[in-house]
């Protein structure tokens, strides 16, 4: 294993300190969450338009760069120090690969090269924890199982409902239900919902794509904890809906793989956060005076402060070998999120303890980043569970002994 950054890897994140520096301070993060599509624009275009973020893991083939999630999750470790509100994680984590594993050659040639671009926001439509196989199995009843409730498909044309060609007519389908907590779902001009269809007895799950400004279909923005990730609950009437590939392809297991490799990116975000709420913490302590002298000249303060830097740094060699393993078939993601959103909590909350009064006040960006954490702990989470998942998955007490 190279541990060490190529050059490319470190201009990449070496422009984003720039350029989100200079763009994405506290105040501007609060003005874009408060903009109907929960981000700005402006600096999505130079994301995307300029740096080309939205494409670093989609090939070349498709208008990307060609890179991988580790340059995407290094990426996202820099916009994660400024909580940056972005489609990014939801396009090229989430939507992007999706489509990669699961479309056809026409759906790969249509959306790829605009996603790519930042022409062309998605998201992914299914309850994130279970669905991405982060929390437990993913073949659970979420996906059908013969259970009512959640999004139901009915094809409108026949049983032979799936393309065969790229030249052939997409498939029309209808789909009909509700789903909460889709995150930018709001705003994103393609969803990729997760369908029920084959009735009762052979109830499966499908991927279906559906344009953001469908007849029949009612996005709502949530009231969120965290207002920098927000989410939507997408309403679905009679929605008409495309199936993403073919009725045949392996939905279940390109779900766990897109978790593993979204959780990887949320692990590097949340080491940024995490980073970022310590460097503002140990800058302030040196300023802030009491009995005469600087609280961080005590050692109770530079104790407190160290436990955060030591848990900071496992949380980082957790996530940059989750970013390493993804190119190299290993998922550990789930537990690297586990360790990153646990580094960000007490981060975040020892920052809010010694700012002291100041740091108490809603108003303080302090906050800003103890919500980040609370916020995908509750999306993606729980952080036990993420690691009793993994536990399971390895076996890891499959053959333990309980002795009294």
């Amino acid at each position: 294993m190279d541990v060490t950054f190529t050059p490319e890897q470190d201009e990449i994140r070496r422009t984003l300190r720039e350029v989100l520096g200079e763009r994405c301070g506290a105040s501007e993060v609060r003005a874009a969450v408060d903009t109907a599509d929960g981000y700005d624009s402006g600096l999505w275009t130079v994301l995307a338009g300029d740096l080309g973020l939205p494409g670093l893991a989609i090939p070349t083939t498709y208008g990307g760069v060609g890179c991988s999630t580790t340059e995407l999750a290094l990426a996202c470790e820099e916009t994660g120090r400024t909580l940056a509100p972005t489609p990014l994680v939801a396009t090229a984590a989430l939507a992007a690969p999706l489509v990669l594993a699961l479309g056809t050659e026409e759906q790969r040639a249509r959306l790829l090269p605009r996603m790519a671009s930042g022409e062309l926001t998605a998201t992914l439509a299914v309850p994130p924890g279970v669905a991405l196989g982060l929390t437990c199995t993913n073949a659970g009843d979420w996906s059908g199982g013969g259970r009512s409730g959640g999004v139901q498909a009915k094809p409108l044309r026949g049983a032979g409902n799936c393309a065969t060609s790229p030249h052939e007519p997409a498939a029309k389908w209808s789909l009909y239900g509700q789903i909460d907590q889709v995150l930018d779902g709001h705003s994103a001009n393609v969803l990729i919902v997760a369908a029920h269809t084959g009735g009762f007895a052979r109830s499966r799950t499908l991927l279906f794509l559906v344009d953001g400004e469908a007849s029949g279909l009612t996005r709502t923005r949530l009231t969120s904890l965290d207002a920098t990730r927000p989410q939507a609950r997408l309403q679905l009437r009679d929605v008409p809906a495309e199936l993403l590939g073919s009725d045949d392809k392996d939905i279940l297991t390109a779900l766990t793989r897109t978790g593993d490799g979204l959780a990887t990116v949320l692990s590097c975000e949340a080491v940024g956060a995490a980073d970022n709420a310590l460097e503002r913490t140990v800058e302030y302590v040196k300023q802030r005076e009491q009995f005469g002298r600087a609280i961080g000249s005590f050692q109770a303060v530079k104790h407190r402060l160290a436990d955060v830097y030591v848990q900071l740094q496992a949380a980082r060699s957790a996530a940059y070998y989750a970013a390493w393993a993804t190119a190299h078939d290993e998922r550990v993601g789930g537990l690297a999120l586990a360790q990153a959103l646990e580094a960000l909590r007490t981060a975040a909350a020892e920052g809010i303890q010694l700012h002291g009064g100041i740091g108490f006040t809603w108003e303080h960006e302090a906050h800003l980043y103890f919500k980040r954490a609370a916020g995908d702990d509750l999306l993606f989470g729980p952080v036990h569970r993420l690691r009793a998942h993994a536990a399971e998955t390895a076996r890891l007490f499959e053959n333990a002994e309980v002795t009294v």
